[in-house]
């Protein structure tokens, strides 16, 4: 059939004249065989026609018979050859048929307008997502730049969990305590040397320089100008230092400048040398310590009403505070505290230390520190309570009670025995007492070089320390003797001294040297654990006491 269709197609030689296939009707498959109906050319007709006739007039023939047979049979070939297109034109139009059907056999419409909607949303999805990553470029590219201009800043306020970090601690070493301690001295060194040069001004060790100190600081006072005055002399003193730093030779101060010993270098120690020095840091720490923990432990105490009279006054100052604070403008309230803290510094604190009994009656932050108890002496005040609190009865003690005395002073003079009345087992008078520092007393052995015999040369027992004596209680003697107790006079006493009893053995030893006139050799109170506190105890009520004597008899 193709061939056959190549052949029809490609008969004649004019195509212009073929039939428009635009113009062919719509036939289907069976409208094929039907007869075909072709349409007049008039002016084909009427243009042969008038080649044909004379222009002479109608109804004349001037062409030959040969070339009419000719016309005709030109014409009737091009007949053939337009029918020949208009049947391969209807079999192309059949074949498009049976192909268009096929493909709507072949293809679902729904489902290429569904694959069409999805094609649609997906390329909505596709714009949709452009335009986020084009917004998020911008958010990054924002993010980007204010990380890079503020993110140093930003990082410093990002929370972290806290790391409990424990820090190795360092094995005990003689060397690195004391080399502690030498870096604590150095380091404390300008706070003491501050402490020193106001001490010296408040004290008017230079006349001239307290007096100038005196008149510059009321005058800024005065004006308004001290905290001026003191940023200034800040400014002053940072400016000292760098020039200090910067090698000049700057050394001003109000305290003259006292030497210290030069340490003998100690690389070649012995054993006992080493450990002396261990003992002697040791000690040394332990004093440091004992003063932190005074001062923090009456610090606590003041404001916890463990002395309710004493915080009862800072209540009430505080009050005072606040009530003033809220009437007094500032600027007032200001020059007065300035005003009182020159006074306070320069004169009143300089009354008092030249005169103790004035201080210790009228100095009132002088009076409610020392008035603070530690922890320590309300743990003895406690205990003595309670002893106070034990029942009592006229059978309890051996004596009665004489007349015009309490109950609870004699209750005092029982607590304050071993064996007995205190003032019977020494054959003191009813009112001598153990001080309170030495309410239990100190244990220790009375070692008197006098004597031979070795029960008398040492023998063991307690020391009290009184108002007027020094008290020792033999532990081997019976309640009611006193032979083998010792009583000194305080004012007896010509020479007190810490004593170390084998020279041999490390540290500074455990004893305390009392010389009298009525011993050759100086009594030694050895093996006494708190010797330092014991000491302090018996030299400062032996100076009190010497003073007093002294001043109620020169002559003595």
């Amino acid at each position: 059939m193709l061939k056959r269709l190549d052949k029809i197609r490609f008969r004649g030689q004019r195509t212009d004249v073929f039939l428009d296939l635009g113009d062919s009707p719509n036939t289907s498959d069976t409208e094929c065989s039907e007869e075909i109906l072709m349409k007049p050319r008039p002016s084909l007709e009427m243009k042969d026609t008038e080649e044909l006739q004379d222009p002479a007039g109608p109804g004349t023939l001037t062409m030959p018979a040969a070339a009419i047979q000719d016309y005709q049979r030109a014409e009737t070939d091009r007949l053939n050859d337009l029918k020949g297109h208009l049947e391969v034109a209807l079999l192309e139009k059949h074949f498009l048929q049976e192909e268009l059907r096929k493909l709507r056999e072949e293809t679902n419409i729904d489902t290429l307008k569904q694959d069409l909607e999805k094609e649609r949303s997906k390329r909505l999805d596709l714009e949709h997502k452009l335009n986020l990553d084009q917004k998020e470029t911008m958010y990054s590219w924002l993010q980007a730049w204010l990380y890079n201009r503020f993110g140093a800043y930003i990082g410093d306020f990002r929370f972290q969990p806290e790391e409990n970090t424990v820090e190795p601690e360092e094995p005990l070493s003689a060397k690195r305590l004391t080399e502690n301690m030498r870096r604590l001295k150095r380091g404390a060194k300008p706070v003491i040397n501050f402490k020193r040069n106001l001490f010296a001004l408040s004290s008017w060790q230079s006349v001239y320089t307290s007096a100038f100190a005196f008149i510059i600081y009321m005058n800024a006072a005065w004006h308004g100008w001290a905290i001026p005055m003191f940023i200034f002399l800040a400014i002053l003193r940072l400016s000292l230092n760098y020039l200090i730093s910067r090698g000049w030779r700057i050394q001003w101060s109000i305290v003259p400048g006292v030497s210290e010993p030069v340490e003998p270098p100690k690389e070649d120690l012995t054993v006992s040398e080493k450990f002396q020095l261990v003992l002697d840091v040791a000690q040394k720490a332990q004093n440091l310590f004992g003063k932190m923990a005074d001062v923090l432990e009456k610090i606590k105490n003041l404001f916890m009403w463990v002395h309710p009279e004493i915080t009862r006054k800072l209540y009430v100052g505080l009050w005072v505070a606040l009530i003033c604070s809220c009437l007094i403008p500032y600027k007032l309230m200001g020059f007065m505290i300035g005003l009182y803290a020159g006074i306070k510094f320069f004169l009143i604190d300089f009354m008092f230390r030249s005169c103790p009994k004035l201080r210790d009656k009228y100095d009132t932050p002088h009076i409610i520190w020392t008035s603070l108890p530690t922890d320590p002496q309300l743990k003895e005040r406690g205990g003595a309570t309670l002893s106070r609190r034990v029942p009592l009865s006229r059978s309890y003690f051996p004596f009665s009670l004489p007349c015009g005395i309490s109950l609870e002073e004699q209750t005092g003079r029982a607590y304050n025995t071993k064996k007995g009345a205190f003032h019977e087992v020494f054959n003191l008078s009813g009112d001598e007492r153990p001080l309170a520092v030495c309410e239990n007393g100190w244990r220790c052995c009375l070692i008197n070089r006098d004597r031979k015999s070795p029960t008398d040369y040492i023998r063991n027992g307690v020391l009290f320390v009184t108002e007027n004596y020094l008290c020792f209680e033999s532990s081997s003697c019976r309640s009611n003797s006193s032979k083998k107790n010792k009583v000194i006079k305080l004012i007896d006493i010509t020479d007190i001294q810490k004593y170390k009893v084998l020279s041999v053995l490390p540290g500074s030893g455990m004893g305390i040297s009392i010389a009298t006139p009525s011993t050759q050799k100086p009594l030694v109170f050895g093996a006494m654990i708190h010797r330092d506190e014991a000491f302090e105890a018996i030299f400062t009520q032996y100076t009190k006491k010497v003073t007093m004597t002294t001043a109620t008899n020169p002559e003595t």
